[in-house]
């Protein structure tokens, strides 16, 4: 799969939740969480991305767009039952499960990426985001966005309460 100028594998969404997904006590706590809630998350995401979407700053658009595919990680682990610890280093610890829950390792690579130059822009003194750049960036995350809601509307009981 090609993003502007980022190409990589396959993006697709197995279906197959991986057998050796453990969530690390450094980093999650085991939490029950009520659908509402997890689907507030999961709106806070979907905000973040339309900022980021109706944006022309290239300095907005990948900020918000980082931001929407962290809050998409946190909603998908918070839907498997576990809170998210706030602790150096959590950031990557949500790539990687949102990357081995759909089974796409392209999550992890390209979100460490963003990671890293989020990271030099905030604590190194800046750095450039040229417009081209963001946009392939908010592309990339758009998909992991609308994999992660099409799996969660697989998941009946999440969606039961909002029926009329």
């Amino acid at each position: 799969m090609t993003y502007g100028s980022f190409s990589y594998g396959s993006s697709s969404y197995g279906g197959q939740i991986p057998k050796k997904l453990t969530f690390e006590t450094k980093f999650f706590q085991k939490k029950k969480f009520e659908n509402k809630t997890i689907l507030k998350y999961f709106r806070s995401a979907l905000r973040d991305f339309e900022i980021a979407s109706k944006s022309e700053q290239p300095e907005v658009m990948f900020t918000f767009s980082y931001n929407a595919l962290i809050k998409t990680g946190i909603a998908l682990i918070a839907f498997y039952g576990y809170r998210v610890k706030s602790r150096g280093g959590h950031h990557i610890k949500i790539l990687e499960k949102l990357s081995q829950i759909l089974d796409n390792e392209n999550i992890e690579i390209v979100g460490n990426k963003m990671r890293q130059k989020r990271n030099l822009d905030l604590y190194e003194g800046g750095t450039m985001i040229f417009q081209k750049e963001a946009k392939d960036y908010l592309n990339f995350v758009k998909d992991i966005i609308e994999e992660v809601e099409k799996y969660l509307k697989s998941q009946p009981s999440l969606f039961e309460t909002n029926k009329s």
